[in-house]
């Protein structure tokens, strides 16, 4: 048997994620916002599990990351990709990696474009897409090295590409939806469903969002891993 858990920071509107696994009693743990460690450490007691792996999406640019906290209390081991320059991870993952936490397996898909070290993480019939693919939107390619080309192909050429029953669970919604697929976000997402690789790369170019209000500290933060010794809140 195993479990899933998804919980929601108001204030950055980021989805955290719970995955763990029953025979071992084993546990991973995608995106933690720093301020829920006692959450966090809460769930894993009840739920009795051990958890192996503190998995990061990316760099991000509007929280801080728990893995620090979290690690020193748990004994987890940390991962991102080596192209988010956050050597602190224990991991650093490159994509197509294959995790394991008890007799569960994760497989790490390189998805850059909102960031070069952008990464999404696929287990059983669900994809965790950080901010590569949101529902009905995807994540901004204007800062952090964001390329709107490299995005597309990350979407459409392997997120895309699964199973259209595959369900999407995003870093991040801003709308109170919890989740989507393949099928729906291929067919109906306003950014990308019917437009050509230069279609999409004019409108990521248009958008002229505001920046995000914790960039200049949480990009730094999240590069020690969200390390409060390093970078206090």
């Amino acid at each position: 048997m195993v479990y899933f858990r998804q919980l929601f920071d108001t204030v950055s509107s980021t989805y955290t994620y719970l995955l763990g696994e029953r025979e071992t009693n084993t546990a991973v743990l995608i995106d933690p916002v720093r301020g829920y460690d006692d959450l966090y450490k809460q769930l894993l007691v009840d739920e009795r599990f051990s958890l192996r792996y503190l998995l990061e999406t990316h760099v991000h640019a509007d929280h801080i990351t728990g893995a620090s906290a979290l690690r020193a209390a748990t004994g987890a081991k940390t991962a991102i990709s080596k192209f988010c320059g956050a050597v602190c991870a224990d991991i650093q993952l490159q994509g197509d990696e294959e995790l394991s936490f008890g007799n569960e397996r994760i497989r790490v898909i390189a998805t850059p474009g909102h960031t070069p070290g952008s990464v999404s993480y696929l287990w059983r019939d669900r994809v965790f897409t950080g901010d590569a693919l949101l529902i009905g939107g995807c994540g901004r390619t204007d800062f952090q090295g964001g390329d709107a080309g490299m995005l597309y192909d990350s979407i459409t050429q392997k997120l895309l590409a699964l199973p259209d029953e595959t369900l999407i669970y995003p870093a991040h919604d801003y709308n109170h939806r919890h989740v989507s697929c393949v099928a729906q976000e291929r067919e109906t997402n306003p950014r990308l469903a019917g437009k050509s690789r230069d279609e999409f790369i004019a409108l990521m170019s248009e958008l002229n969002l505001p920046q995000p209000r914790l960039l200049d500290l949480a990009v730094p933060a999240n590069q020690h891993c969200g390390d409060e010794a390093t970078h206090a809140s």
